[in-house]
């Protein structure tokens, strides 16, 4: 255990060294501690958080104020910014050392996403980790871009992906780290408003959903062999499967009759949900654009929330789960159908409205999109309106 108490020059001068090293934590500046090793070096340290801390200068050199002064003014940078700026203001910062010890823990502690931010950028840009800040390019980054356009990877990756660094390098210009960012004024990706809309034919909709109902049947014919096989042997018998076997049925189903991402799916709280008003709310906390929406559901969706709603206590999140990943590639093979991720599930939503003649701006109101241009993606599905449009001519 370390030793707590207000620290005074006698104190510190009576610190005698031990076979093993030893701390003396100053209780009127929590965070400031004296180390004595077994040479007897005693040095001033600061610590921030769990396992995190810094050396601030050795005693008699740094007097017991000035190491109290020292550390009340590096555990304000880190309340700040997430560590003291001590690399921050030496000219040797790296973007690794700036990201692990002052970005990634700003933006995980602000920001909602903030831990799959700080893996994103680490995933992509680690090669990077070694370089000084002050050092970057926009050269750099052109390549990093021009290689993941190469590899084949969709021009909106490759924005997301300059949208995390931009706006880390960003912060650093904020707080002083960096004179200016490389990144400052660049473009990202022009993308086609006509981009890879990928939906479900209606023969493609059939093989899912005839998939997913032979799926459930499958799971609860296993149950019932499974009981069986326990009944002879006088073990426990597991429930019967009663509503659905697990959440990919139900949550494939919600998807289609409402349109809504795998994110705002999987954070989805039975509070979130009115059989009596049939609506579903999508929360602001979780929701894409930061605006909270209302969705009615239809009588499809309204089935199978009620059937899903049986096996539940009607509390906490609907569906448990981050991801489909591995049901779903399972169910795209059962069902046939190749080259279609769950989020298409969003596009055959809004598709299937605009070709049953559902104007646009009702279609963006229901996918949550904050600018109409992502949901002319879809104009093209509406081709009778076009037609419709130049008949109205008059010569």
């Amino acid at each position: 255990m370390a030793n707590k108490l207000a620290l005074t020059v006698q104190t510190v001068e009576a610190a005698k060294s031990k076979p093993t090293a030893y701390r003396l934590h100053d209780s009127k500046v929590p965070g400031l501690f004296l180390r004595v090793l077994p040479s007897g070096v005693k040095s001033w340290n600061v610590t921030w958080a769990r396992n995190r801390d810094l050396a601030i200068g050795k005693y008699p050199v740094i007097t017991l104020e000035a190491a109290r002064r020292k550390a009340r003014a590096k555990l304000a940078e880190a309340d700040e910014h997430g560590a003291p700026l001590t690399k921050a203001r030496a000219k040797d910062l790296t973007l690794g050392d700036y990201l692990a010890d002052h970005y990634g823990p700003h933006v995980e502690a602000t920001a909602k996403a903030g831990k799959a931010t700080t893996a994103a950028l680490k995933a992509q840009f680690e090669y990077l980790y070694t370089k000084r800040l002050q050092d970057l390019t926009l050269a750099d980054f052109d390549a990093f871009k021009a290689a993941r356009l190469k590899a084949k990877r969709a021009p909106a990756t490759v924005n997301r992906d300059f949208d995390r660094i931009k706006a880390a390098l960003a912060q650093a210009v904020a707080w002083g780290m960096l004179a200016v960012s490389p990144l400052a004024g660049s473009k990202r990706i022009k993308r086609d408003i006509e981009e890879r809309v990928r939906y479900l034919s209606p023969k493609e909709e059939k093989a899912l959903r005839k998939a997913l109902e032979a799926r459930e049947s499958a799971t609860k014919a296993g149950r019932v062999s499974a009981n069986a096989w326990r009944k002879e042997r006088g073990v426990e018998l597991l429930p019967p499967i009663t509503g659905y076997s697990d959440h990919l049925m139900p949550m494939t189903l919600l998807a289609l009759n409402t349109g809504l991402r795998r994110g705002e799916l999987t954070q989805l709280k039975w509070s979130d949900i009115d059989l009596d008003g049939k609506r579903l709310t999508v929360r602001a906390g979780y929701a894409k654009s930061g605006k909270a929406r209302h969705l009615p559901l239809n009588s499809e969706a309204l089935a199978v929330l009620k059937l899903y709603r049986k096996q539940h206590t009607g509390k906490g999140e609907l569906f448990g789960v981050q991801s489909v990943k591995t049901a779903w590639g399972n169910l795209m093979t059962a069902a046939k159908i190749e080259a279609f991720r769950f989020h298409d599930t969003r596009h055959t939503f809004a598709s299937k409205l605009v070709m049953a003649g559902v104007d646009l701006n009702t279609v963006r109101e229901l996918l949550g999109h904050g600018d109409i241009k992502m949901t002319l993606r879809y104009a093209h599905l509406a081709p009778e309106h076009k037609a419709a449009a130049v008949e109205k001519l008059v010569y």
